[in-house]
C-alpha cells in the first residue's frame, strides 16, 4: 500500500483518545478523568525560606516599574531550578476592563534580551482544549526545561526568549492557573476574551505598537487563527498588530481528514514501527478499501490540486480504521505512546504526569505546578489545583469542544486563510512520527484551503528544510542539524516537515523549532537557508570552524573508510574470516 511519490514525501500522522492527555490535546474528551494529584504525595520543599521569596530582580531589567513589581518571579528562587532563570513576571490579569471581573488568564511572561526583540513580542498557546501552555514552557521552549525521565531542570539554550520577548498564556478560563467559571461555546468568544486579557497585558508592561507573533501547537490550531483573525479585525496596531503565525501539528479540520483518512497509509510507511502479523494488516486493507480512505488520499493530495474536495467517508464503525490501529499496537506495544510512535518501554517518569499516552506518576511523587512552594514562586494561586489539562470542559457545548469544531467547521475551512494572507508569515509545521494528528491529513487541509486567490500548493513540497550545524555545549539539551525535513513556500504559507519529530514539536527538535522562529520572525530568508543561527548564547555555539557542505561530505566520507578498516582489522584479528566474508560485513556495517 505505498503511496505517490508526492504522498511518499511526506507520510503523515493521526489522532485518537483513552487518555487524558492523548484525548485532550488534540480536542477530545474521556467520559471518566483521573486525577493525577489525588495519588500525590505532597512533596516539601527544600529550597531556603529566603529563596522562595519573590524579591525583586537585580541587576538591569527591561520591565520593572510599580506596575510590574507585583509580577516578578525571583529567578533563583524557582523550586529545583539551580540556576537564575533572569528576569520574568508572572500571575494573572482579567479578561476585561471590568473592576469585578472575576475570569482572569495566568501568563509567564520573560522579556529577551536580545536587540532585534525590541518592537515585538510573540505568544505561545498549547492546545487541548485546555491543556497548559506551562507544559510549552517547561519541556517545549521556555528558558528552562525538565524533560521526561530527566534528574533535574537545565537551561534550554533553544528557549524562544533568545530571540523575542516571550509570554506564554493559560487560556481559555478553566485552563491551568486562569480562573473564573467557564461560559464560552465558540472559538469567537474565546478570541474576545483573550482580547481583552490582551489590553490588559500590553498595558501593564507597556508593549504598545509592538509587532505580535502568535505561535502555538494541536489545538491551538484552532486558537491561533481564530485569536489572530478576530485581533487583524480590530485594525488596532497599537495593541493587536498581529505580524505572523506558526502552528505545529494544528486541529485544523476534521478527524476523518486528520485521523481516518491517513491512518492506513501511515502504517504502511512506518511498518517497522507497527509490526502486526498478517491478520491485523489484513483487516487494515480490508477496512481502508472498504472506506476508499488511501484512494481519497491518493486523489487529493496533488500538487497543484484538481479542484475542491469532496468529503471522505464519515467515521462510522465499520471505517473506524484509526481506532483499529491504535488498539492494536498496544498489544505489541504497551508504552506506546501516540505523540511519539517510535517510543517503546519504559515509561519515564515526568514531573507534569503525562509522559506520553496516558498519565504516570510513580509513588511519592507530584506534579511540579500543583506544589505549594513553585505556586508561591511564580505568583499561581495556592489554592487551585494544576493540572496538564483540564478536568472539566472549557466550552459549554455538548461535545466539550468549541462549536465550531463540534459542527465540523475548523480553521482551515474558516478563518485561517484570511490570516494567511493578512499577515507577513504563516508557518504550519508537522513532525513525522506523529499520530495524534496525520501529516498527510495536514497537507490535505492546505491543498483544499484557498488564500492568496488560488486553492493549494502549485508546486510539490521537494525543498530541503536545513538547521545549521552547531556545537552543544551540555547533553542535556543536545540538538540535531543538517537537513531536518522539507519545506515549501506560496503566497505567505510555508509548510515544513520535521524529521525524527512526534507532536510537540519544540521538545523533540528544539533546534528545528528554533529555526522556524527565525525565519517567522524575519531574521533569516527561508527555511532553505544555510546561514547559522542569528543568535548564540546559554550553551549554544557556532562551530569555530564552519565548513561548506561539499567539505564535510568528503570528511564523512573518509571517516566512514577509516570505520571500514577498522572493523576489518578486527575481524580478521578475533574471528580468521576470510576476505570476501569481511568485504559483505563491511557493506553491511557501512
Amino acid at each position: 500500500m505505498k503511496l505517490l511519490p508526492s504522498v511518499l514525501l511526506l507520510a503523515g500522522v493521526a489522532v485518537y483518545d483513552t487518555c487524558a492527555r492523548g484525548l485532550q490535546h488534540v480536542g477530545k474528551l474521556q467520559s471518566t478523568y483521573v486525577d493525577p494529584h489525588q495519588r500525590a504525595a505532597e512533596r516539601s520543599s527544600r529550597l531556603l525560606a529566603t529563596k522562595q521569596s519573590n524579591s525583586a530582580v537585580v541587576g538591569d531589567t527591561l520591565h520593572l516599574n510599580a506596575k510590574t513589581q507585583a509580577f516578578v518571579v525571583n529567578g533563583t528562587g524557582v523550586p529545583d531550578v539551580n540556576f537564575d532563570i533572569g528576569e520574568s513576571y508572572a500571575g494573572l490579569l482579567p479578561i476585561s476592563s471590568n473592576p469585578d471581573e472575576e475570569r482572569k488568564l495566568y501568563f509567564w511572561y520573560f522579556p529577551s534580551k536580545n536587540p532585534k526583540a525590541t518592537d515585538e513580542i510573540t505568544i505561545w498557546l498549547n492546545g487541548g482544549p485546555g491543556c497548559s501552555s506551562l507544559e510549552g514552557l517547561m519541556q517545549e521552549n521556555g528558558p528552562w526545561l525538565w524533560q521526561y525521565g530527566t534528574y533535574e531542570p537545565v537551561p534550554n539554550p533553544w528557549t524562544f526568549q533568545n530571540l523575542t520577548n516571550m509570554v506564554w498564556i493559560e487560556q481559555p478560563v478553566g485552563t491551568g492557573f486562569s480562573q473564573g467559571t467557564p461560559n464560552i461555546t465558540t472559538e469567537a468568544e474565546l478570541a474576545e476574551q483573550f482580547k481583552g486579557f490582551w489590553h490588559n497585558f500590553v498595558d501593564t508592561f507597556d508593549l504598545q505598537n509592538r509587532s505580535v507573533y502568535i505561535t502555538g501547537e494541536s489545538y491551538a490550531g484552532q486558537y491561533v487563527p481564530n485569536i489572530a483573525s478576530s485581533m487583524l479585525d480590530e485594525n488596532n496596531k497599537e495593541y493587536f498588530n498581529v505580524t505572523g503565525i506558526m502552528i505545529y501539528d494544528p486541529s485544523i479540520n476534521t478527524d476523518a481528514v486528520l485521523e481516518q483518512v491517513p491512518a492506513a497509509a501511515f502504517v504502511d510507511y512506518w511498518g517497522g514501527l507497527f509490526p502486526f502479523n498478517d491478520t491485523i494488516k489484513n483487516q487494515i486493507k480490508e477496512m481502508d478499501s472498504k472506506c476508499g480512505y488511501t484512494a481519497y488520499l491518493e486523489e487529493h493530495l496533488t500538487y497543484p490540486p484538481k479542484g475542491k474536495f469532496p468529503d471522505p467517508h464519515p467515521t462510522t464503525d465499520e471505517c473506524d480504521i484509526f481506532d483499529f490501529i491504535y488498539t492494536a499496537i498496544y498489544d505489541i506495544n504497551p508504552c506506546f505512546d501516540i505523540y511519539q510512535v517510535a517510543t517503546t518501554c519504559p515509561v519515564l517518569w515526568d514531573v507534569l504526569g503525562f509522559p506520553g499516552s496516558f498519565d504516570y506518576l510513580p509513588a511519592g511523587a507530584s506534579i511540579y505546578f500543583n506544589r505549594t512552594d513553585v505556586k508561591k514562586a511564580i505568583n499561581a494561586p495556592v489554592n487551585t489545583s494544576w493540572t496538564d489539562c483540564s478536568v472539566g470542559p472549557v466550552f459549554n457545548t455538548k461535545s466539550g469542544l468549541d462549536q465550531g469544531a463540534q459542527d465540523g467547521h475548523l480553521s482551515s475551512t474558516t478563518v485561517l486563510p484570511g490570516v494567511i494572507d493578512r499577515v507577513e508569515r504563516t508557518i504550519i509545521g508537522h513532525g513525522l512520527l506523529d499520530m495524534v494528528l496525520l501529516l498527510n491529513g495536514t497537507l490535505l487541509s492546505i491543498q483544499n484551503m484557498t488564500w492568496g486567490g488560488q486553492q493549494g500548493f502549485q508546486k510539490p513540497i521537494t525543498e530541503d528544510f536545513y538547521v545549521p550545524f552547531h556545537d552543544d555545549e551540555q547533553y542535556a539539551t543536545l540538538a540535531a542539524s543538517g537537513v531536518m525535513g522539507k519545506t515549501h513556500t506560496e503566497r505567505k504559507l510555508t509548510f515544513v516537515s520535521i524529521n525524527l519529530s512526534g507532536h510537540m514539536v519544540p521538545q523533540y527538535q528544539p533546534s528545528a523549532a528554533f529555526r522556524h522562529l527565525e525565519f517567522l520572525l524575519g531574521r533569516i530568508p527561508s527555511l532553505t537557508s544555510r546561514e547559522p543561527f542569528t543568535f548564540f548564547n546559554n550553551g549554544l555555539q557556532a562551530e569555530n570552524n564552519p565548513i561548506d557542505d561539499k567539505k564535510r561530505r568528503a570528511l564523512a566520507a573518509s571517516a566512514a573508510e577509516e570505520k571500514a578498516r577498522e572493523l576489518q582489522a578486527r575481524q580478521l584479528q578475533y574471528r580468521g574470516l576470510a576476505q570476501p566474508e569481511i568485504s559483505e560485513i563491511i557493506a553491511d556495517y557501512i
